[in-house]
């Protein structure tokens, strides 16, 4: 049975994703043994994970687009299984709305992109168009987002226990090295709480240039990790994208305010029919209405495009989930044209 501490436990790690349990015992008000039998309890279930992905924004290598899919009556779940195989698909959202599926697609440039929209995407048995949106840059990712489980003390007892490994770099940090980077990377996706010799084994690294070359990469923000659960702990939220049109002269004014607005796991800078986009997470569909009414009365100038509701998500940033929402599988996130490294090697 979910409690509490449960929700308590994944909102902690949450701000320290790879925090070992003795330095989260202390602002949570137990022992180490009990967080980390909860935690395996949580991740055996599938109802808690921490993923990894590579930071786009912070590499300056790569881009990411959303695709929007329409499918023929009858072939969503199909068409959403077969994209969700692939690795430069990191992310499948079935939605309501003007279209049936949202993907987030992982690419080395423009023209890689390109061949695998109108490659793979768009000859899936069943697809019958597709529309891309290209993210300029991401404001907000699902790594920041808490559910606000954490009391202020428990927050700030938290912040000056974890917060003192920040900007406290080891020397001899080795050189960014994209491959190397994608593997560990692709290794982490599997468990983002890997301890350090599993992830050394599965990598081939050793153990002393990865801890650098891991710290370096959190620490710069190349590196994401973000801890996700399934509606079982998140009370079955509902999530909707909103698509917006914001005058270019207001987009600097609007951009900061909807990043850090609560309700917002997810915001981007897009080019498209749509100049940004947000994920906004509420738990009934007023609340959704008050969060757009307030935004329009803020923002006179925001035209919402499309408007549409999340009735499922077959893949989150390479974990594939089940009908309940559940970790069921893992698919290693490598752009299109780039080969996928095995992280069990």
């Amino acid at each position: 049975m979910i409690d509490e501490l449960d929700l308590a436990l994944v909102d902690a790690v949450r701000v320290a994703p790879r925090a070992p349990w003795s330095k989260l015992a202390g602002p949570l008000g137990v022992d180490p043994a009990t967080l980390s039998r909860r935690w395996a309890t949580l991740t055996s279930s599938g109802d808690a994970w921490v993923a990894c992905y590579l930071s786009v924004d912070r590499l300056g290598r790569g881009l990411t687009a959303l695709v929007e899919v329409d499918c023929l009556a009858g072939h969503v779940m199909d068409v959403a299984a077969r994209l969700a195989a692939q690795p430069w698909v990191a992310s499948v959202e079935i939605v309501s709305g003007g279209t049936d599926l949202v993907l987030t697609v992982a690419a080395l440039g423009p023209a890689e992109l390109g061949r695998c929209v109108l490659r793979h995407i768009a000859t899936v048995p069943g697809v019958q168009s597709t529309r891309t949106s290209l993210v300029e840059r991401t404001l907000r990712e699902g790594s920041r987002w808490r559910d606000g489980a954490l009391d202020p003390e428990q927050r700030r007892a938290l912040a000056a226990t974890v917060g003192d490994r920040k900007g406290a770099l080891p020397s001899a940090v080795p050189p960014a090295d994209w491959d190397t980077d994608l593997a560990i990377a692709q290794a982490l996706g599997a468990d983002g709480r890997m301890p350090l010799a599993e992830l050394a084994a599965r990598t081939g690294l050793p153990a002393t240039s990865l801890r650098r070359r891991l710290s370096r990469l959190c620490s710069d923000g190349r590196l994401v990790l973000r801890c996700d659960v399934s509606p079982h702990l998140n009370g079955h939220a509902l999530g909707t994208m909103l698509w917006l049109d914001v005058p270019p002269a207001e987009l600097p004014k609007v951009v900061p305010t909807l990043a850090e607005l609560p309700q917002v796991r997810m915001c981007a800078v897009t080019l498209g029919d749509a100049n940004l986009v947000a994920y906004v997470v509420t738990h009934h569909p007023s609340e959704q209405r008050r969060f757009e009414q307030e935004l329009a009365a803020r923002f006179p100038g925001i035209r919402p495009l499309s408007r549409q509701l999340v009735f499922g998500t077959v893949k989150l940033v390479g974990r594939l989930l089940d009908e309940n929402g559940r970790s069921a599988g893992y698919v290693p996130i490598a752009p299109a044209d780039q080969p996928t490294r095995n992280p069990a090697r």
